[in-house]
């Protein structure tokens, strides 16, 4: 019978945080540190022909100006990213975009520090720039890179080839069945274009990082990461030094969402403090986190046929995704997201194409979701459009083509433990969707929507874990996941504690540091609870064994008659605590129970013909939304009253936790639905602060907000668990979107629903002349 499984355990680390003792990198100070600020190129698109940094060297408190120049007496090849090795520590000859980092001022006083960076003088020969995607992707465009080469790290981008003259890093196609025979079949063809914006992540701690050299030759690092073991890897490899001379070490996270992936501000810290024999701290403004990471941008254009009684027999789609100025992780976006561009629905005929594009842009990245928000945007706002002009329900029309248990979804791969029925059955429950709704009055009309999508785990990847049983009987779990307030040590502790009979309270958790705790891929993709949860598992199933081996010695009985209960080995009537088995088994209070788990999952590569793999993705992610909404005619003001979120959990480990992850992440994406927008003229962010970057404040907030799950039992995954941190931001904008339609009868195309955009679409139905003012 279980006991920490399925326990609404509050976070452990509540009590630290809301006292102040929790760790975070972004406090850490090391004696002799100095600081460093990041000169920007202020053209989007240019060749370096001088940079003057006498002036900012002569002003008292700078200790040193370091370019290009200096990072090659360090680092020879000075490119790295996790898919090309297209984006160099500093700016070599060329920028790609405003903010590209070209020069780092370092010194002991941060506001000297400010005023340095602007004495550095950079002499540009401007080039032609392109910032649209679908631009970017023609023949003809300024090439932003002349040759990009692969990275080769991770199994499922070992695919990429070198490339040059194009600004297409990465096309994936996918052919399922025979769209032409679909499209013959088809009585109504469907074609519609959907367009999402750039956004940011605005993590409220920084991105952050401080590099110290050490004594020994070696170099420590303390990062706002969410991929210590990456980050070693990386720089090993950019310092070509063996990764034992290097350690990486994280704290608790204020916030990542995917801007603290991969390589940030290591590369260049580890450069700066190895050239100047002593820590270096980068830490990101607000302003600057505008220009390092964004979330894709996208153009998703759809074609789907349709017969009368409302089956979807043939799709084609075409992405084209905006990876600003380097790919960062936007080639496995474009596949791994990519893939599922058709939705969950059983389609016969399907065809897609997904390109990854360089622009003049800030680099895009991983942002919660993954690409998936951008496309259910685009799918689910055309189911709707569909199910209206065929006069069908648009739950019914949901539920007419949904993927069912063991179908093949597109990719080949059958749709096994993936809830998108039982998503689809409570969402309608929670909605009250058969039931009478008001409609409004006058100019304030009211509608609702619904939306669902799906997701798929990033395939494969590897989680190791170590369970520590200590003399005393107490223990540690060390996990190279990283907490930035999702709740993964809680949950961690949950699992150990329920295989060793434990109290999860009673479970420390080491936080990532590579010379103590074992790889993991990253903390990333909604994986944590599957990858690291099984790894988790095994490592405290091995610990579990081995105190039975030695209760069976204790009680001369078979090691499968005795169980753990709170602490203690237990065969019948006769118990001993865990402290008193150690003892036993060494004599005194000594020695330790290490058990070590690894987890990776089954994958096969798609077909290079086809795209189509029958293991394709590890577990199947399946979000839905729904969204009731009052729109005033007057101003084209959208207010979300009502916003509900369902997913499949697969077995909730942490209901509350659960809970919270699902609301939290809709609200996230409906800041990105309603307000949030980055603006740019020439590639410039002219909104770079959240005094002109509008977030979602708590008047925004919908009156009602609902977040429940379903339990449909992941097979593989540790007591049936699968990840949910991404899964309630998939749907949320084409459900507020469809609830928009409901209302008032307009059809927004193109993120974010701004009161401009709604007013404008309400005048062109009434055959108004919408004027712009300047």
């Amino acid at each position: 019978m279980t006991r920490e499984v399925g326990r609404s355990l509050p976070r452990l680390e509540s009590e630290a945080k809301v006292t102040g003792r929790a760790e975070y990198i972004h406090n850490l100070t090391l004696p002799g540190m100095v600081y460093g600020k990041i000169v920007r190129s202020t053209v989007a698109h240019g060749r370096i022909r001088r940079i003057d940094a006498s002036q900012a060297d002569r002003l008292p408190g700078v200790v040193a100006v370091i370019t290009a120049a200096e990072v090659a007496r360090i680092v020879q090849d000075p490119y790295y990213g996790p898919a090309f090795h297209d984006q160099p520590v500093l700016a070599v000859d060329k920028v790609h975009y405003v903010g590209d980092p070209v020069a780092l001022v370092v010194g002991e006083d941060r506001d000297v520090l400010e005023a340095a960076a602007d004495l550095v003088a950079v002499e540009y020969e401007e080039l032609p720039a392109v910032f649209d995607e679908r631009a970017a992707a023609e023949p003809g465009a300024p090439v932003i890179h002349e040759v990009i080469r692969p990275a080769a790290t991770f199994t499922d981008l070992k695919n990429l080839k070198p490339a040059s003259g194009s600004n297409v890093a990465m096309a994936y196609q996918l052919r399922h069945g025979d769209l032409e025979a679909g499209f013959a079949q088809a009585d109504y063809i469907f074609e519609d274009e959907f367009h999402s914006h750039q956004v940011t992540h605005t993590p409220l701690e920084p991105i952050v990082t401080v590099a110290e050299p050490r004594g020994d030759g070696g170099l420590d690092i303390y990062t706002s990461s969410q991929s210590p073991s990456f980050v070693r890897m990386e720089l090993a490899r950019l310092l070509k030094w063996p990764e034992n001379r290097i350690r990486v070490r994280t704290a608790y996270l204020g916030g990542g969402f995917g801007a603290k992936l991969y390589m940030k501000l290591e590369p260049l810290a580890a450069v700066a403090a190895l050239l100047l024999r002593r820590p270096v701290k980068l830490s990101l403004s607000m302003e600057e986190q505008f220009y390092t990471i964004t979330r894709h941008g996208a153009t998703v254009r759809l074609k789907t046929g349709v017969t009368r009684d409302g089956r979807m027999v043939a799709r084609a789609c075409t992405i084209w995704w905006n990876g600003g100025a380097y790919a960062d992780i936007g080639p496995r976006v474009t596949q791994k997201s990519g893939f599922t561009a058709a939705g969950p629905y059983d389609i016969p005929h399907v065809s897609i194409d997904s390109y990854a594009v360089y622009t003049n842009l800030p680099p895009a990245g991983a942002l919660r979701g993954f690409g998936i928000p951008q496309l259910v945007w685009a799918y689910e706002s055309q189911a709707d459009l569909i199910a209206h002009r065929l006069g069908i329900d648009p739950w019914e029309f949901r539920w007419k083509n949904a993927l069912r248990p063991d179908r093949p979804h597109a990719t080949g791969t059958l749709m096994r433990d993936a809830g998108v029925l039982e998503v689809l059955q409570e969402l309608k429950r929670l909605m009250r969707w058969d039931e009478p709704f008001d409609r409004g009055s006058g100019t304030r009309r009211r509608g609702r929507g619904i939306a669902i999508g799906l997701k798929a785990a990033i395939t494969p990847t590897t989680s190791v874990a170590i369970v520590n049983l200590y003399g005393d009987g107490s223990c540690a779990v060390y996990s190279s996941t990283v907490d930035m307030g999702q709740g993964s040590d809680t949950v961690l502790a949950q699992l150990a504690a329920e295989v060793l009979g434990l109290d999860a309270r009673e479970v420390r958790i080491v936080h990532p540091d590579t010379d103590v705790t074992p790889y993991d891929m990253a903390t990333l993709g909604s994986r944590s609870t599957y990858h690291m949860g099984n790894a988790v598992l095994r490592a405290a199933e091995e610990v579990r064994h081995q105190l039975r081996a030695i209760g069976s010695e204790i009680f001369k009985c078979r090691p499968e008659e005795v169980e753990l209960q709170d602490g203690h080995l237990v065969a019948g009537e006769r118990r001993v605590s865990f402290k008193e088995a150690m003892e036993w088994r060494f004599g005194m209070q000594a020695g330790n129970l290490i058990g070590v788990g690894s987890f990776t999952p089954t994958y096969k590569k798609p077909d290079p013909a086809t795209g189509e793999s029958e293991d394709i993705t590890t577990f199947w992610m399946v979000g839905g939304n729904g969204a009731e909404v009052e729109v005033d005619t007057e101003t084209g003001r959208v207010t979300v009253t009502k916003l509900v979120t369902v997913g499949d959990a697969g077995k909730a480990l942490n209901p509350g936790l659960v809970r919270t992850q699902l609301s939290g992440a809709a609200l996230m994406q409906l800041g990105f639905t309603l307000f949030e927008e980055m603006r740019f003229e020439d590639g410039q962010v002219v909104n770079a602060s959240l005094a002109d970057y509008k977030l979602l404040g708590m008047r925004d907030l919908p009156s009602s907000v609902v977040a429940e799950f379903v339990e449909v039992g992941a097979t593989h995954g540790p007591f049936g668990a699968k990840g949910i941190g991404e899964v309630g931001s998939l749907a949320v904008s084409p459900a507020v979107a469809n609830a928009v339609f409901d209302a008032v009868g307009v059809r927004i195309t193109s993120l974010p629903l701004t009161p401009e955009k709604v007013l404008r679409a309400l005048k062109e139905q009434a055959g108004e002349i919408w004027e712009e003012v300047e």
